[in-house]
């Protein structure tokens, strides 16, 4: 019985911490920083899913499918973890969250 307190207990402490996230992707400024870093890992996989979340959070996939012009089944197909978009999407995409691309040096 103790696992699964223990279970409960971890999905409540992660339900707090995808709320507070959440609140936190609407500052622009949170996002970009927040996608910023997911691109410093290795893995693509880590951006697309920081970009899933800023797209959850400022706007949901419905509105930002229809701002991007693509269809809502192609932008979840685009920013699963197999995903492997193009730079005109992911342009489009961050354009349709207020956001864009922007390199700078190290």
């Amino acid at each position: 019985m103790e696992r699964v307190a223990d279970k409960r207990e971890q999905m409540k402490q992660d339900s707090k911490h995808d709320d507070w996230l959440f609140e936190q992707l609407k500052d622009a400024n949170f996002a970009a920083e927040f996608l910023n870093l997911a691109g410093e890992d290795d893995d693509p996989k880590t951006y697309l899913t920081a970009l899933r979340k800023v797209v959850e959070a400022r706007g949901g996939f419905a509105s930002t499918a229809e701002k991007a012009q693509v269809s809502r089944e192609t932008l979840y197909r685009t920013l699963s973890v197999r995903g492997n978009p193009t730079i005109k999407t992911l342009n489009a995409v961050l354009k349709a969250t207020g956001l864009k691309f922007c390199v700078t040096a190290p």
